[in-house]
């Protein structure tokens, strides 16, 4: 999706989920059971998988992008309302409650991995009231994933309108229910949730002929037996577009220099959900995605690293330059 195709269709993405401050530490390496390591400064940024996903549909992916989910009435809280504010993400549907605002822990190796423990606080507390639903039935692309109670992506959902794509980041990793499934139009994963989904390992004996003998593609293919189109995020190697009834698309990530992976994986899926919406294929939702992904791995933080709309058109299509 080019930035022209953006300004003829500004799609409605609603996201529904987690909001955290990060509490970021560099490592030498991650430490290991009972081990202590000194890293570098502490570092305190705006972050959670709910929130980074609104900030990269709005900031990268240009579309009219709300968030629900629910903060704490303290300092944490304002400092992510700054940041859903700066960056165009509509923040009237998040509510305040009396819990502490949701905490991640972040150690951050060398290499860019990171390593994440997350505190809920006030993302236990996320609901969706009749305002968060009337918000829900407009959108043309419904985004959530599971750092929030699954009753309220339930919830989400239902209050979407016929034709809405529900697309569902499945992470961290759980069993999901038979209603779930049913609900969902798109699932979103990399390979471990893949595999957690799926059951475990494919078998690649096929009696038919018709397995693949690529790992990934044999658990795309066992996903699609329960969700109409799957994509597998596979880091620096880009992502594994599959739906029914078409042959599996691989979409590689441009090469770059990786200084902190910690948002890369949200940015990606606001940005996929945000060119959905502008009417995007999926394949070329997900390139455009990787582009957005691969400049967010060369910045710090989560939120902070979220490149604009005109960063990834620049990036994605440089022959477009004066």
């Amino acid at each position: 999706m080019t930035g022209s195709s953006q300004a003829v269709r500004r799609g409605r993405v609603v996201v529904v989920g987690s909001a955290n401050v990060d509490l970021v530490v560099d490592v030498p390496r991650h430490p290991g059971g009972g081990e202590t390591i000194l890293g570098g400064d502490l570092r305190r940024s705006p972050g959670g998988k709910g929130a980074n996903q609104a900030v990269a549909a709005a900031r990268a992916g240009g579309a009219d992008t709300s968030f629900v989910g629910a903060l704490g009435r303290d300092e944490s809280g304002e400092l992510l309302l700054a940041s859903l504010d700066r960056a165009g993400v509509r923040t009237d549907l998040v509510e305040r409650v009396e819990a502490p605002t949701g905490t991640a822990l972040i150690t951050v190796s060398p290499d860019g991995e990171n390593a994440i423990v997350v505190a809920p606080g006030a993302n236990s507390h996320v609901r969706i009231g009749a305002a968060q639903a009337d918000r829900l039935a407009a959108a043309d692309v419904v985004l959530a994933q599971l750092e929030i109670p699954l009753d309220v992506v339930l919830a989400a959902a239902a209050a979407r309108r016929p034709g809405a794509v529900l697309a569902l980041n499945a992470a961290p990793s759980r069993d999901l229910p038979d209603e779930m499934w049913a609900a969902l139009d798109l699932l979103v994963v990399n390979e471990h949730e893949a595999l957690d989904l799926a059951g475990g390992p494919a078998d690649p004996a096929d009696p038919a002929g018709t397995a693949s003998p690529d790992p990934v593609e044999r658990l795309a293919t066992i996903l699609l037996e329960r969700v109409p189109a799957v994509v597998v995020t596979l880091g620096g190697a880009g992502c594994l577009v599959a739906q029914r009834g078409a042959a599996p698309v691989r979409v590689p990530a441009p090469r770059v220099d990786a200084v902190d992976t910690t948002g890369a994986g949200d940015t990606f899926c606001g940005v996929l959900a945000a060119a959905l919406a502008g009417g995007s294929t999926l394949v070329d939702a997900a390139r455009t995605a990787s582009f957005a992904g691969a400049l967010a791995v060369t910045r710090p933080g989560a939120q902070d690293a979220v490149p604009t709309a005109d960063e990834v058109t620049t990036f994605a299509h440089p022959e477009q330059l004066p």
